[in-house]
């Protein structure tokens, strides 16, 4: 027979070690508290790129003309009551070059344009997106960006972006992959004291940059502000979206299992819960909805282990009436250990790419995950397995208490 690990004799150290951990965790979140991100805390959430000037359009037409940049055409919109309604679509396959698309833009009614020197020959797929919305076309000229076309085109860094943008005090920049670009989301929180805030921070966010790297080489992509009462509001649900998977569980393992199954299941995915908590705290990870998806993944991935490993020592413990239940406890940890390791050390390939080859929030949520995961094997073997037994241990006791405890009432 395959030989028994004694889990058992490791329970109280692995209990001491787990409570030590928490509360460690739990001091650290009284002193130091978390790392909130924009979306628990008011803020503003700006995505930006670093470019060049890839040329000017102007419209001196009838009507109004707009235009857009994706990531694979320029598209114009000419509309109103004096002009004839149109729409133009240049695709970059077809127009591979920014001389050939300005050249063909430049055809239209009322279009005028002009391409700085050197750059006709570029690609046209170098063009930076328009996130932030149509550009509304006038005698004044628009100007158009491009992306560097080559490594030694690229003139900073994140490291130059944090620098740029210390006078704002506490602020977060990440790199927007593929770094080649040179797209930077930089997150800067909202204490209140401004209540021009949202406007005065996004005008100083690009001065500063553009005191860095020189005039005319910031693009703003994307802004996004987060108001007090909606992070609140979110925060708020985070918890109580926590809490009911919780009790969610509670109800199903009760009907899966006995009420004792159910409690040592929970307890675990409360130590799991509580052990990323004091990783997010002392790490200063950013602690966003990323954050609460991974808690959440592991909360599922580790309820899962553990209804597996309760499965065997239900069917080991008919199988073995006779035997005491700390022998039976550890025969089924035994034999699903296989299981789990195989399968959390998959996964765990699976999410250490992900660790490997991202950055940002996802590099945080691949982190995040295999401390979860690691916390969920050992939580299932070391922190369920030892409620359970601590359980039946006392229910025993009470067994054999009993008669003793009658027969002195009856004397």
């Amino acid at each position: 027979m395959k030989r028994i690990i004694r889990f058992s004799k490791y329970f109280l150290p692995a209990v001491i070690i787990s409570s030590t951990l928490i509360v460690l965790g739990l001091i650290g979140l009284a002193t130091k508290g978390i790392n909130l991100g924009v979306d628990f805390q008011a803020g503003i959430n700006e995505q930006i790129q670093l470019a060049y000037p890839a040329g000017e359009v102007a419209f001196a037409g009838k009507g109004n003309a707009e235009l857009t940049v994706s990531e694979t055409q320029l598209t114009m919109v000419f509309s109103g009551a004096e002009a004839q309604k149109k729409t133009v679509t240049f695709d970059f396959r077809s127009y591979a070059t920014l001389g050939s698309l300005f050249t063909e833009l430049a055809k239209l009614d009322g279009i005028s344009v002009r391409i700085p020197d050197g750059a006709a020959d570029l690609p046209s797929s170098l063009l930076v997106p328009t996130y932030q919305g149509n550009t509304l076309l006038s005698m004044q000229p628009v100007k158009l960006y491009r992306a560097p076309a080559n490594e030694g085109e690229r003139f900073a860094s994140i490291d130059v972006i944090r620098d740029a943008l210390k006078p704002l005090g506490q602020v977060s920049v990440q790199t927007v992959n593929p770094a080649t670009l040179q797209r930077y989301l930089i997150r800067v929180r909202d204490d209140g004291s401004d209540p021009q805030f949202t406007t005065n921070v996004a005008m100083r966010i690009r001065s500063l940059i553009e005191e860095k790297v020189g005039a005319d080489r910031v693009v703003v992509q994307q802004t996004n502000y987060v108001g007090p009462r909606f992070s609140q509001m979110l925060g708020r649900q985070s918890v109580i979206l926590v809490l009911a998977t919780l009790v969610l569980i509670l109800v199903y393992s009760s009907i899966r299992f006995r009420f004792e199954y159910a409690l040592g299941a929970v307890l675990a995915i409360m130590h799991d819960a509580l052990i990323m908590i004091a990783f997010i705290v002392w790490s200063r990870m950013e602690f966003n909805t990323t954050t609460i998806a991974a808690i959440l993944t592991i909360l599922g991935y580790s309820i899962n282990d553990t209804i597996v490993q309760f499965d065997r020592v239900r069917e080991e413990r008919k199988l073995r009436q006779s035997d005491r239940f700390v022998d039976v406890l550890d025969t089924a940890l035994t034999l699903t250990l296989g299981r789990s390791i195989i399968t959390t050390v998959t996964t765990m390939l699976a999410v250490l790419a992900l660790y490997i080859f991202t950055s940002g929030s996802i590099k945080d949520f691949a982190l995040a995950l295999l401390v979860g995961l690691t916390s969920g094997v050992y939580s299932t073997i070391f922190i369920a397995s030892a409620f359970l037994l601590f359980w039946e241990n006392r229910k025993e006791k009470l067994s054999a208490a009993r008669p003793v405890r009658e027969a002195a009432k009856t004397n």
